[in-house]
């Protein structure tokens, strides 16, 4: 399967929305988009995830880094898993729980919520 990445502006969020499998193959993809996005002078980026199917060790690299490359520029990443995810799991969520890291990034339900200043994200 391959990998699809759809930008769009919500506010001052660019909401990367990524489909498909994020794995060694396919993670330099979304290592340039959110690189991309940054070049352009977007310093808030939101990774919707809701739409990976299966996510191994490069794909977590490649989140990690994007939350190292925020924090340099002075920006904020957030995550997107799906709503079920923080109780019973999407596959990406428990990877990084799995890994310990999924304490290291915010995480919200959906679109509205992490392109919402007041909304709290989901805990891990």
């Amino acid at each position: 399967m391959t990998l699809k990445v759809d930008e769009t502006e919500q506010g001052a969020w660019t909401v990367l929305r990524i489909r498909g499998e994020l794995d060694l193959v396919t993670s330099p993809v979304v290592r340039q988009s959110v690189h991309g996005a940054v070049a352009e002078g977007q310093h808030d980026v939101v990774l919707d995830l809701s739409g990976v199917l299966f996510c191994d060790s490069s794909g977590v690299g490649v989140l990690i880094a994007s939350r190292r490359l925020m924090k340099s520029c002075g920006g904020r990443l957030r995550l997107i898993l799906p709503a079920r995810g923080a109780v019973d799991g999407s596959h990406v969520n428990k990877v990084l729980g799995a890994l310990g890291v999924r304490r290291l990034f915010e995480v919200y339900p959906d679109a509205d919520a992490a392109t919402d200043e007041e909304a709290q994200p989901l805990t891990a």
